[in-house]
């Protein structure tokens, strides 16, 4: 789950790091005020979890404080990649003469945490590393022993730095180790960290992707949050969902990732192609099915639900529940193709049999049904 730029900002700030001055706003009022306070010219920021916001019209700059409540106006009535902008941020404009970029990730290859530092900041550190991998320099870090100060000296020091800058780049690169180990970090980064006309080093920008998995430990993110991807991606997020969307036509629900992955096997094993990965977890109840179904049946890409559910701590009539508690609050429906073994599944049947739907044993049976109708090979009414 990625953070919003001005959560980043104020977990880095409480480990020591400076970011340009500025407030929250979801009022172009507010945004006034605030411009104001901070007395210059200032920065307004789209606050979504997307990257690019520049490209895509995301960040505005205003000389006056009225100017910043227009662009502030114009930011809060506009949608980004889809995901609308409910909250801006307006900082001060900084001046600066460099941009680094520091930041550590999970090398996935290597099995280990990797700090990456470069002196050519504020890009797309991704498109760097494929163009012009010299200019990126990389430490791997032992995840037991931890980041030491050597460690984060020698590789800032590869990107030019010496002396008292040195030392102060180094030990924010260890701050970041420190947040990416408490925070249970997927990927953290300043990008840019710009050095003032002054000499001051600033992160303009911060990201923090935390690991789904634990999420449970921090629980003042679980909801109300904006999911890195589509605004479903951000709803499956809020319902507990384990959401991914794809570039298919049959939308997939499985109760457990091993069952989804295996799913989405299967249909291209027959032909078809998955729209997503979308897992309910262990013991789904109803609303998790209805949550799943609604998702899928507003995604216009999907021609074709299948849900596939091994019934254990999962019961099949609850599944069945929430299909039916779904599909009758849509006029319009979609091919639904089920397949459900286990717990209470002759309960399951029974249920989904009382409005049209037919329950299959096997999933290859189900899975080459659903791709048959997907590419319009069998005539099926709307309801499975």
């Amino acid at each position: 789950m990625r953070l919003i730029e001005y959560e980043c900002k104020k977990i880095i700030q409480e480990y020591g790091i400076p970011t340009p001055r500025g407030s929250v706003t979801d009022s172009p009022k507010e945004a006034v005020k605030i411009a104001e306070s901070l007395g210059g010219p200032v920065v307004v920021k789209a606050q979504i979890s997307i990257g690019g916001r520049k490209k895509l019209g995301g960040i505005k700059f205003a000389e006056k404080p009225q100017e910043a409540g227009n662009r502030a106006a114009e930011l809060l009535s506009t949608r980004l990649e889809n995901l609308k902008v409910e909250k801006i941020l307006i900082e001060e404009k900084i001046d600066f003469e460099d941009e680094l970029y520091i930041g550590i990730t999970v090398d996935r290859s290597a099995k280990k945490p990797v700090a990456i530092a470069s002196k050519y900041g504020g890009v797309d550190i991704e498109k760097v590393a494929t163009k012009n991998p010299e200019r990126i320099h990389k430490k791997h870090i032992d995840p037991i022993v931890g980041m030491r100060d050597w460690e984060s000296k020698n590789l800032i020091e590869k990107i030019g730095l010496e002396g008292s800058e040195l030392v102060e780049v180094s030990l924010y690169l260890k701050k970041l180790w420190e947040i990416m180990v408490n925070y249970d970090g997927e990927l953290v980064e300043l990008n840019p960290l710009v050095k003032t006309k002054s000499g001051e080093f600033i992160a303009v920008d911060a990201k923090l992707i935390i690991d789904d998995n634990a999420l449970f430990r921090h629980p003042e993110f679980k909801t109300g949050r904006i999911a890195l991807g589509s605004e479903s991606e951000s709803i499956a997020l809020q319902e507990g969902l384990s959401y991914v969307e794809l570039e298919g036509d049959i939308g997939i629900v499985g109760n457990g990732a091993g069952l989804t992955m295996a799913t989405m096997d299967i249909v291209s094993l027959y032909g078809g192609k998955p729209a997503d990965f979308l897992d309910l977890g262990g013991g789904a109840t109803r609303n998790n099915v209805s949550a799943a179904l609604r998702i899928l049946l507003k995604n216009q890409k999907v021609k074709t639900i299948f849900i596939n559910v091994l019934g254990g701590i999962t019961r099949c009539d609850e599944v069945a529940m929430g299909i039916i508690n779904t599909l009758n609050e849509f006029s319009s429906r979609k091919p639904l193709v089920v397949r459900m073994v286990g717990t209470n599944e002759e309960e399951g049947r029974e249920l989904l049999k009382s409005i049209g739907i037919k329950s299959y044993n096997s999933m290859e049976e189900a899975a080459q049904k659903a791709v048959e109708i997907s590419r319009g090979k069998l005539n099926t009414d709307t309801s499975g």
